[in-house]
């Protein structure tokens, strides 16, 4: 049952690792590829240090979010698809976090 909670933890940092890597912020990359083995560690401090990992994931997915949308209102372009799929994958994110909520992650992870 852990494992099948920690597939959304383990796909927010697959996203996180795709915008570092787009933004060609290689030190994003590698954090965001190497916070999922945390998962292995069955600690308190874990579950706490996944979680803050990820709302501070979310939080740039917004200021991504802010950034783009400006970049398009001055070009002109429309915005309405790019907020949608932006803000979408932010709060897919921030409710990452809250597996760790879950009974069965709890148990593991106290």
């Amino acid at each position: 049952m852990a494992l099948a909670c920690s597939i959304p933890v383990i796909l927010s940092f697959l996203l996180a690792a795709a915008h570092f890597f787009r933004a060609g912020q290689t030190a994003g990359v590698v954090a965001a590829l190497a916070l999922p083995f945390l998962l292995l560690i069955p600690r308190r401090w874990v579950a706490w240090a996944l979680q803050v990992a990820l709302l501070l994931a979310a939080a740039e997915w917004v200021m991504t979010l802010v950034w783009m949308v400006r970049e398009r209102q001055a070009l002109g372009e429309p915005t309405a698809r790019l907020s949608v799929i932006l803000a979408a994958v932010a709060i897919f994110t921030a409710a990452s976090a809250a597996v760790f909520f879950i009974p069965a992650m709890r148990s593991r992870y106290r």
